[in-house]
């Protein structure tokens, strides 16, 4: 039986070679690799500037204290994220407000920010709104930035799904005020463990280059170099957030093929939509003319009202034929913190809790073979031809 996890990093002798050379060159903590790697990012992105940390949770976490949100402060997030786009929010004492989701993009839903959580958050203590690109689709950035400029928003992306994605032909990395990225083992870049910052802003990058490092003045990083100093002044309380240089060079790499793989993913993602779109049984994520998806994930949904089984069993008949999914995400609400410390409920989250119940991942990688892909369509169909309700022919 063939044997198809849900993600493998797409990791060749270009990467093994990259870090090699940083391990060889004796410099392993955050130097030369990570500086041309900011670099070499913020030219892809087309960003003044970008910041490499060690992941995007510390990257959420920077740039929150960067536009300085403080106890009692709320900030706008999506219901159906993974819990780091809200934790961050905690970490400050402020309170992250759930706002319910689209039904076909799964993002954040501009609306329902006003009509929808209205009664949940305050417009005098909201300072910022941050939008997650779920699968790697953008959001209506459009509407997200109109919501934030009628309220003086600060617009924080979290682009975890999201490298490389366009919406309106410009880059997600450009749109925000500050947008975050992840370099995590599943990502569309990955160094094991990692994440960018990318802002146009001055300010606002010196004082994260400053965080990241225990709040040490920017130029602390080369004191152990022949040319560097011992001295060192901690200008205020920072963080150990920096990455290595050993990542650097995976993610060096990685940059160089960023979009082959893109392109991979992108034709993996073509087969499963041309599989699945004349199948009532089955729904996946619209098309939309205005932006181009990165294809992190790969998601369907089951219509469980033409089926005869749950999404939990779907999964379990799928691994018993070696193929690996998953589900994202479990909506925050579901979650024992956020639903005993704020109150919130699953029928405050009409379109979350109804995805929720149906969506599944599946395998999208540049490693796929066209016979995995295959394989997956092959044992989704079987799987919706056996437990399909009957259809009644009427006239």
């Amino acid at each position: 039986m063939r044997q198809i996890s849900f993600h493998k990093p797409y990791i060749t002798d270009d990467e093994i070679s990259e870090v090699v050379s940083a391990l060889k060159s004796g410099w392993l903590t955050m130097g030369p690799n990570t500086f041309r790697f900011e670099e070499k990012f913020s030219n892809y992105i087309g960003a003044k500037y970008a910041i490499a940390v060690n992941s995007c949770t510390s990257a959420l976490h920077l740039v929150l204290k960067a536009i300085d949100l403080k106890q009692g402060d709320e900030v706008l997030v999506p219901a159906m994220t993974f819990t780091a786009t809200s934790e961050v929010v905690c970490y400050l004492d402020a309170k992250p407000v759930l706002v319910d989701v689209e039904k076909d993009t799964m993002n954040i839903d501009p609306i329902k920010i006003e009509n929808g959580r209205g009664k949940d958050w305050h417009v005098e203590k909201t300072k910022a709104i941050i939008p997650v690109h779920y699968g790697g689709l953008p959001c209506d950035m459009d509407a997200v930035k109109q919501v934030a400029e009628r309220y003086h928003l600060k617009i924080i992306e979290d682009a975890a799904h999201a490298l490389p994605a366009w919406y309106k032909g410009r880059k997600v990395g450009t749109i925000g005020d500050l947008t975050c990225f992840s370099f995590y083992a599943t990502k569309t870049l990955t160094t094991g463990e990692g994440g960018m910052i990318t802002t146009e802003n001055d300010e606002w990058a010196r004082q994260i280059k400053i965080l990241r490092l225990h709040g040490i003045s920017t130029d602390a990083w080369d004191r152990y170099s022949v040319e560097g100093s011992w001295y060192y002044e901690v200008v205020e309380p920072g963080f150990k957030y920096n990455t290595t240089d050993i990542q650097s060079a995976l993610g060096l790499a990685q940059l160089r093929k960023l979009e082959w793989m893109w392109e991979r993913r992108r034709a993996i993602a073509k087969k499963y939509t041309e599989a699945f779109e004349s199948i009532d049984e089955i729904s996946t994520l619209p098309p939309k003319q205005d932006r181009e998806s990165a294809w992190h994930l790969y998601v369907i949904k089951l219509n469980l009202e033409l089926l005869n089984v749950d999404r939990n069993l779907f999964i379990e008949e799928l691994k018993e034929k070696g193929i690996g999914t998953s589900v994202h995400f479990i909506p925050l609400y579901r979650h024992p913190f956020y639903r005993n410390k704020y109150g919130y409920s699953a029928e405050e989250f009409e379109n979350s809790e109804w995805l929720y119940e149906r969506i599944i991942s599946l395998p999208i990688y540049p490693g796929m073979s066209d016979g995995d892909v295959d394989y997956v369509i092959n044992a989704v169909c079987s799987l919706v031809k056996r437990y399909q309700k009957c259809k009644i022919a009427v006239g």
